[in-house]
């Protein structure tokens, strides 16, 4: 398929290379650096193994920024995974990956990081719990809305509206909002200089009575990889970034290290603040870590900065997916209403209206949790596909303008294809039945196709 004029042209380039890197940080922390590694060190109770853990998915993770950032070079224009994929496989991959990623994953990820949201917020404003149920339907119970639930989906319109205004004014509200929260973050480790009560041990790396290493290890991975999950959001806007043939790898490379670099510096503040033994199956591990530090207050703090946090990853994220369902609408493959561009705020409206209504629908329903499960699975399949479509590029266009070339290829790719089938195979044979399950929903999609090739 060839390259063609598109309606990005009619979209606003506001995004500059600052603003690219902040969009990256912002797209990727949302709630899972403050919960994930008192989980972890259930699986891997070692200081040292959860250290080299944090740097293995920042890694992986710079493997598919680089790899990603030549094809994002080459076409730079909204839709990010979804153009590699049909530029390299046709329509149909194209379109499957949008259908899985917009039907549960980025908008089902919207209304997780949601409810996060609403969970901490009631820790200021208790009313406003999720266990607070405001309506029971069914003689069973069958469906309860809660407080928290209703919280959500006001905080994803919110977001939504500020999209729909403008990109300036929605980058601009990532870019105070992914600050503070980087702030917040830093603060740990300032916390830990200044108040370390545990001396760890980083030796052994393994524990004696670590049964099975590598398959601990590779269950703390997949913690790792999703909380590192959204780094390649940029590529979906890329159509509004500044000189996206010099900016996005730039943007790409630098946000992925500074996320690494975070991860790192708050998992060892982690490390000072509690004992392996305090950290284990701890779910907000940050909340106990600055708590033990400097008291009360420190869960007050984390608190705060969970609430930053969060509404900053879905501004990102409202925006990236957003432009996914403006370039699906391009190709003919949505409703054609979608890829309207707003006269005076030069956004793509009518998409930004559409993901906000489904993904606080699905915030409401409550039902999210269980779809987003079953579509992991095809999820990190599609980033096999993705790292693949490097090769089949540079063998199918081989004459077309590469501003950027994959550093380390093809070393650096195939790393990157490695490791997602690794987590593939892994998430297979640990979750069969939500894998099998994610595969029927990535087979509904066919039929749906069809339909939109017809019409």
């Amino acid at each position: 398929m060839g390259v063609t004029t598109r309606p990005d042209d009619q979209l606003v380039q506001a995004i500059g290379i600052g603003s690219a890197i902040l969009f990256v940080i912002g797209s990727v922390i949302g709630s899972g650096i403050f919960l994930t590694t008192g989980v972890m060190a259930a699986s891997i109770p070692s200081a040292s193994l959860l250290l080299l853990a944090w740097t293995a998915g920042g890694l992986f993770a710079i493997t598919g920024g680089l790899t990603y950032a030549e094809m994002g070079t080459m076409f730079p224009r909204s839709g990010g995974v979804y153009v590699f994929l049909r530029e390299a496989y046709g329509p149909l991959p194209a379109f499957l990956y949008g259908w899985v990623a917009l039907l549960v994953v980025m908008s089902g990820g919207i209304a997780a990081v949601a409810v996060g949201f609403a969970e901490y917020l009631s820790f200021f404003v208790p009313a406003l719990s999720p266990s607070r149920v405001l309506l029971t339907i069914g003689p069973l119970g069958g469906f309860t809305l809660s407080a928290g639930q209703l919280t959500a989906a006001a905080a994803i319109c919110t977001l939504g509206a500020i999209n729909y205004i403008g990109v300036r004014r929605g980058n601009l509200v990532n870019v105070v909002l992914t600050t503070a929260k980087v702030a917040g973050l830093v603060a740990l480790p300032v916390m830990a200089l200044a108040s370390a009560r545990v001396d760890p041990s980083f030796s052994p790396v393994v524990p004696a009575n670590l049964a099975r290493p590598a398959a601990s290890f590779g269950v703390a991975m997949i913690a790792v990889l999703w909380t590192s999950e959204g780094w390649y959001f940029l590529t979906l806007a890329a159509g509004e970034v500044k000189d996206p043939r010099r900016n996005l790898p730039r943007a790409l490379v630098c946000g992925i290290l500074a996320l690494t670099s975070i991860y790192l510096v708050v998992n060892v503040a982690y490390l000072y603040a509690l004992s392996i033994d305090e950290m284990k199956g701890v779910t907000r591990v940050a909340e106990r870590a600055a708590s033990a530090m400097i008291g009360p207050s420190g869960a007050t703090f984390v608190a705060l900065t969970v609430v930053v946090s969060t509404l900053g990853a879905n501004v990102a994220a409202l925006l990236a997916g957003s432009r996914l369902l403006f370039a699906m609408a391009n190709d003919g493959l949505f409703f054609p209403i979608a890829r309207r561009v707003h006269p005076a705020y030069r956004t793509p409206h009518v998409a930004i209206v559409a993901l906000t209504a489904w993904a606080a629908l699905l915030a409401l329903s409550g039902t999210y949790e269980q779809l987003f499960t079953y579509v992991m699975f095809t999820s990190i399949l599609f980033s096999v596909a993705a790292g693949l479509a490097l090769f089949r590029l540079r063998a199918k266009l081989p004459h077309h303008p590469r501003p950027y070339r994959t550093w380390g290829y093809p070393a650096v790719p195939l790393v990157f294809i490695t490791g997602s089938i690794a987590f593939v195979a892994n998430t297979l044979m640990e979750r069969p039945v939500e894998s099998l399950s994610g595969l029927l929903l990535l087979a509904l999609g066919v039929p749906v196709y069809w339909y939109w090739q017809w019409r």
